[in-house]
């Protein structure tokens, strides 16, 4: 089952605040930057978006032209993401969403138990031909029959179904997730409705990602 785990966010209260710079004629003071992020913090964690970078942020937000929500990229998001074969070849057309590691089945395809490994949507006749493969791939003597174990390798890596799941830590920020959001929310693929629901519970997601503020 698609899931995500593990999260950390970092920069929001500062990006928001950063999402003004455009309008000033000199520089923050480092006293300054500090205290005005430690206020917009406090007012969101109390729900007080009358602050007015929070709401200059929000607005700027809203705006679909012109780049004017370009200080999202500031909001970086940390997480675990576990989605299938299916979603991860598309996830990968995404520019600044990055892997920064992932479990492996060039590493560890001969130990996985494949079954545990796949969405309930995969075929038990695919899971057994993927079992089999990996079974036959474990039983060849590297020593004695290296072609025969690197073209059992390739052949059970090949074969792995479009439902293995497998999971990576990603980095991104809520202007990919804006963007991936608004492509997304409708997409035929389970393992999105999953991601979509999941943006939506970030701090701000709905006044600053899915523009659904007061929607059910």
């Amino acid at each position: 089952m698609a899931s995500i785990e593990n999260v950390e966010i970092y920069g929001l209260d500062s990006a928001i605040f950063r999402s003004g710079y455009s309008m000033l004629e000199t520089a923050p003071t480092e006293e300054a930057f500090q205290a005005a992020v430690e206020q917009i913090r406090a007012d969101r964690l109390a729900g007080n978006y009358d602050n007015p970078h929070i709401r200059r942020a929000i607005k700027l937000s809203s705006i679909r032209e012109g780049g004017h929500d370009q200080f999202l990229t500031g909001a970086v998001v940390n997480f675990d993401l576990t989605i299938s074969n299916k979603a991860w070849v598309e996830a990968e057309r995404y520019t600044f969403l990055n892997f920064i590691s992932s479990m492996s089945t060039m590493h560890r395809i001969a130990r996985f138990k494949l079954g545990d490994f796949c969405n309930e949507y995969t075929s038990p006749a695919e899971i057994a031909e993927a079992e089999r493969l990996q079974d036959a791939y474990n039983a060849i003597d590297a020593q004695t029959d290296p072609e025969g174990k690197k073209r059992a390798y390739l052949e059970l890596l090949y074969n792995l179904p479009s439902g293995f799941e497998l999971m990576a830590g990603m980095t991104t920020n809520y202007r990919a997730l804006k963007n991936i959001y608004a492509q997304r929310r409708n997409h035929r693929l389970p393992d999105w409705h999953v991601v979509c629901d999941w943006i939506e519970t970030l701090p701000l997601a709905a006044e600053l990602i899915t523009g659904k503020t007061g929607q059910p």
